[in-house]
C-alpha cells in the first residue's frame, strides 16, 4: 500500500484573483443592492420605468403600493441615495426618473473582467 504524494506548496494555490473592488466601491455597490432588497422599492422602480417619459411624480406612486406619501418618500430617498433614481422638484411635487446606468454599473462591478 502506498500513501498519496503530497503536492508541493508552490504547485497549487496559484492566485486566481486578478482584481477586486476597493472598499469604497464595495460600499457603493452594496448600497445599491441593499436598496433593491426591499420589494416595495423594486415595485417603485418598476412603476417609474413604466411611467410616461420614464418618470413618475411622488403623488402617483403612493396608491399603487398602498403606502402613505411619507413612507413612499422614505423609500424614494433610499433609492436616490443609492443612485438608482434622480429627483427633480417641480413646484410642491417631486418627480423621479431611473438613473439609467446605476443597475448596469452595480452588476458590472461583480462581473469578471
Amino acid at each position: 500500500m502506498s500513501l498519496p504524494t503530497t503536492i508541493e506548496a508552490d504547485a497549487c494555490c496559484v492566485p486566481r484573483i486578478t482584481s477586486s473592488l476597493t472598499a469604497e466601491d464595495a460600499e457603493r455597490v452594496a448600497r445599491v443592492f441593499k436598496a433593491l432588497g426591499d420589494p416595495t422599492r423594486v415595485r417603485l422602480l418598476s412603476l417609474i420605468a413604466a411611467g410616461a417619459g420614464g418618470e413618475a411624480c411622488i403623488c402617483d406612486l403612493t396608491e399603487p403600493v398602498g403606502l402613505s406619501q411619507g413612507t413612499v418618500s422614505h423609500h424614494m430617498k433610499l433609492l436616490a441615495d443609492a443612485g438608482l433614481v434622480t429627483r427633480e422638484q417641480r413646484g410642491k411635487w417631486a418627480y423621479f426618473a431611473l438613473n439609467d446606468g446605476a443597475l448596469d454599473a452595480a452588476a458590472d462591478a461583480l462581473r469578471p473582467a
